[in-house]
């Protein structure tokens, strides 16, 4: 689990100081769609809002992403299916 801050870059400093990945080792959008709807993936997250350092909306996230063959089949795994 990796948290991001959504604050302005350092002057002067990278935005994304990640080195490039060679090109067989870069995942294309089809294949990333394909691995999450056929595993399934749960997002966790926390959102603050906040003004002048005092925080006003605090929200915590947990999405569940994955196909409904997916979910059956976790289901029946499991035990819990009809």
């Amino acid at each position: 689990m990796a948290p991001v801050q959504l604050r302005a870059a350092r002057p002067g400093g990278p935005v994304n100081d990640t080195p490039a990945r060679p090109l067989e080792q870069q995942v294309t959008l089809l294949e990333l769609v394909d691995r999450v709807l056929n595993k399934g993936v749960v997002l966790s997250g926390d959102i603050t809002l906040s003004v002048a350092d005092v925080d006003l909306v605090y929200v915590s996230l947990r999405v569940l992403l994955a196909s409904a063959g997916t979910l059956d089949r976790l289901a029946l795994e499991n035990g819990n299916g009809s």
